[in-house]
């Protein structure tokens, strides 16, 4: 033998569908006057066929792949089993899912209670059998995916590994994804209606602002950080500095404005004192951030106050301010 040649040939094994029966002995006991049987396995939905792999296949099909029910429903047809699409509809709402998505719906529900939170959405395409045509297309219409994020991870071995920003809350991470069939705002209000603490909410999708101005932020939002008639509100808003950043990050890559290089280095600066305290208990966090980040604020406000002055009201720039 004097050597050999490997090539590598990428083949698929295609996935298949399987019956499992399950045969539970019946016994009699002559002594008790009584039959006997061991209890069946827990199913994921009370009285459905569906195993667990299969609903895990439908749901990341639908919420990942974005593959209509109907189209895989088809699929399962070229395998063998009749699978109605409105079958799968009944095992892809929670609401129909039994004791197992109960628990699921109950932790969701349990999620941001008196935490910390990020909350975005974004635009998905949603079949509407009852449209004949519209902008979107054919049957098409624009819904909604929503994602609070609650992640107080403490500091990390590797920080690169689960962000740049870490506190040290015990609380696990997680996150919830919720569909909304609009934009409307009733729908996160219903959706957090049983959470509370810090939020930091998502930006306005007409006039792409976030939630620095509270005049541009996104007005589904309101009601959450309204005060009460005791002076409490449900939440209490987070302002993202990213939104602002990005603004003038975009005008100093199209223009190289010196003004809005100045606002990246103003900031940069307070970005440099969160990785600092990155990790650090929350009174740490907060007392380092009154001694040093409170006057680099103040003073951005200030600055930004003048710049306002020097420069078109109607501009790029004037609006990139305007959020501060």
């Amino acid at each position: 033998m004097v050597g050999e040649d490997v090539s590598e040939l990428l083949e698929m094994i295609t996935a298949r569908l399987k019956v499992i029966e399950i045969a539970r002995v019946k016994k009699s006991c002559r002594r008790c006057e009584r039959m006997v049987q061991s209890p069946a396995p827990s199913r994921p939905i009370p009285g459905s066929m569906a195993g667990p792999g299969l609903l895990a296949h439908v749901l990341v099909s639908k919420f990942d792949d974005h593959l209509p029910l109907y189209r895989q429903a088809e699929i399962f047809a070229r395998m063998g089993a009749d699978i109605p699409d409105t079958t799968l509809v009944g095992r892809s709402r929670p609401g129909h899912e039994g004791a197992a998505a109960g628990c699921r719906k109950d932790r969701s529900r349990d999620h941001g209670q008196r935490s910390a939170s990020q909350a975005d959405d974004t635009p998905i395409r949603v079949l509407d059998r009852s449209r004949k045509a519209g902008g979107l297309g054919k049957g098409v219409k624009q819904g909604r995916i929503r994602a609070y994020v609650r992640d107080q991870r403490p500091a990390a071995s590797s920080r690169e590994a689960v962000g740049q920003w870490e506190f040290s809350g015990a609380a696990p991470p997680g996150v919830v994804y919720r569909f909304s069939p609009d934009r409307k705002g009733e729908h996160p209000r219903r959706q957090l209606e049983n959470s509370s603490g810090i939020l930091q909410g998502e930006e306005d999708q007409q006039t792409g602002r976030g939630t620095v101005c509270p005049t541009n932020a996104y007005s589904g939002f309101k009601e959450l950080y309204a005060r009460r008639a005791d002076d409490s509100c449900q939440f209490r808003e987070a302002a993202c500095w990213a939104h602002l950043r990005r603004d003038f990050h975009d005008i100093w890559k199209g223009t190289k404005s010196a003004i809005a290089g100045e606002a990246l280095d103003r900031i940069g600066a307070l970005y440099d004192m969160e990785r600092e305290i990155a990790g650090q208990s929350a009174e740490l966090r907060r007392a380092a951030r009154q001694e040093k980040s409170k006057p680099k604020v103040d003073a951005f406000r200030e600055w930004a106050e003048q710049q306002l002055t020097r420069i078109p009201g109607k501009g790029e720039l004037a609006k990139a301010f305007a959020m501060a």
